[in-house]
């Protein structure tokens, strides 16, 4: 039951994770916002004097931009602009007068664009694919259409629409509200290439800012991560835990199919009725004790001649070459009894020479001393059963062979080195 609860979930894991897992990944790079906020010509950067008008007087403006984000840490974005910009109390008259109080200017900001580089203080979130909180920068050049209108100012100038470059140079931060939409607080602080943005002459170049809340729309497919909030450490942590569950999935399956293998060896290399040949080889299972059998465990049609006087046996020099070539060339599956197809060829010339003479055959099977005792005991009498049962296959007489195992009692050579542990690892052929 585990082992197919086990192979059920590493199925379902594997179709729904690991073809996707090291696919090409697909990022919303394109994206539009619209904002509208507060325009002023107030900055940090003014004097005491504030300017050319000491007080200033906040007006709504409005924008949008299309941005092409590059990398999780930099895009290109393109802004325009559009709003008024007012102030009073000229600093060119007597402060606190009623002159000064009368005197104010209006900028009209019919339409500007600008294209800037915007810095994206990258997702670095352990845990999180997408980024909540996404700090930014921006800096850029723009170009403007505005007219700049002064009431009782004295030096004001009323020169109808201009046109003039500017700097803009901005910080702010986004919230993520869902994977595709973003809430986008801003303030921006536009340097202006000129003095008379107020309509007033000054040692220094005008500037104003802007400040402003919008909403940013993510272009593209919806179940792409916006690349700009996407955090690489957290999705290479998340493919990591997945493959390892998946690793471990297939272990637990392995380990599983390993024990009903040695169950179904066990099997069928018992020999439930006793007659010498082993379940699996058995084609007439059931026979009764005392029965003889054939190769196949099923019982001989003509019985065996009965011995009544003992037979000298004479095992000649090419006998035993016979049997030294068949050891040589004897392999099994590492860690089983199963006889690879390579030994067949020598232990069928060890067949037809029991079969032609009549020898009595001993089997002594032995292992290093690697594993358990128990197991090398098994593991040396199985693989000595695994060859009685070929041969006795091949026709040879079932009741002149005898397959013992020893383990690893009887070595040859040393266990503490790699070689002495391959002699030791042997099935011994003796011919009576």
């Amino acid at each position: 039951m585990i082992g197919a609860s086990a192979s059920a979930f590493a199925q379902q894991t594997t179709m729904s994770d690991t073809t996707k897992r090291f696919d090409k990944k697909e990022f919303r790079t394109w994206s539009i916002g619209l904002n509208g906020g507060m325009l002023t010509h107030y900055t940090p950067f003014n004097n005491n004097a504030n300017g050319d008008f000491k007080t200033p007087q906040e007006r709504w403006g409005y924008g949008g931009y299309i941005k092409k984000q590059i990398l999780p840490g930099f895009g290109i974005q393109a802004d325009f602009l559009a709003g008024k910009i007012k102030g009073f109390r000229s600093n060119d008259l007597l402060a606190g007068s009623q002159a000064q109080d009368n005197s104010s200017f209006k900028t009209h900001i019919e339409w500007s664009g600008s294209l800037s580089a915007n810095f994206t203080i990258a997702n670095l979130s352990l845990n999180q694919k997408r980024n909540f909180l996404s700090p930014y920068l921006t800096a850029g050049a723009g170009y403007m259409s505005y007219n700049a209108q002064t009431y009782n100012t004295p030096g004001g100038e009323n020169n109808g629409y201009q046109r003039n470059w500017f700097v803009p140079v901005g910080a702010g931060f986004k919230l993520g509200l869902s994977k595709g939409i973003n809430l986008d607080l801003g303030y921006t602080v536009s340097f202006m290439k000129t003095n008379k943005f107020d309509g007033v002459a000054s040692a220094m170049n005008d500037r104003f800012t802007y400040a402003h809340a919008g909403i940013e729309i993510a272009l593209g497919k919806r179940k792409s991560s916006q690349l700009q909030n996407y955090s690489s450490i957290a999705a290479l942590r998340e493919a990591n835990a997945a493959e390892s569950m998946e690793l471990r999935n297939k272990l637990a399956i392995a380990e599983q199919q390993r024990l009903a293998d040695e169950q179904q060896y066990a099997k069928d290399m018992s020999d439930d009725d006793m007659d010498g040949v082993a379940n699996k080889f058995d084609k007439c299972p059931g026979t009764p004790t005392g029965t003889t059998v054939d190769g196949s465990g099923c019982p001989l049609k003509v019985p065996a001649p009965v011995v009544t006087e003992k037979v000298r046996v004479i095992v000649t020099d090419a006998d035993r070459r016979v049997v030294n070539e068949a050891i040589r060339n004897l392999e099994f599956d590492l860690g089983k009894s199963s006889i690879r197809e390579k030994s067949f060829p020598t232990l069928n010339r060890v067949a037809a020479l029991l079969v032609e003479k009549n020898f009595s055959l001993k089997l002594a099977g032995h292992t290093d001393n690697t594993g358990s005792a128990a197991l090398n005991l098994s593991l040396s009498k199985d693989r000595a059963e695994a060859i009685k049962a070929y041969l006795v296959g091949q026709g040879a007489n079932a009741s002149r062979i005898e397959a013992t195992g020893y383990g690893q009692t009887q070595p040859i050579a040393s266990n503490k080195t790699a070689a002495g542990r391959q002699k030791n690892r042997r099935v011994e052929f003796s011919l009576l």
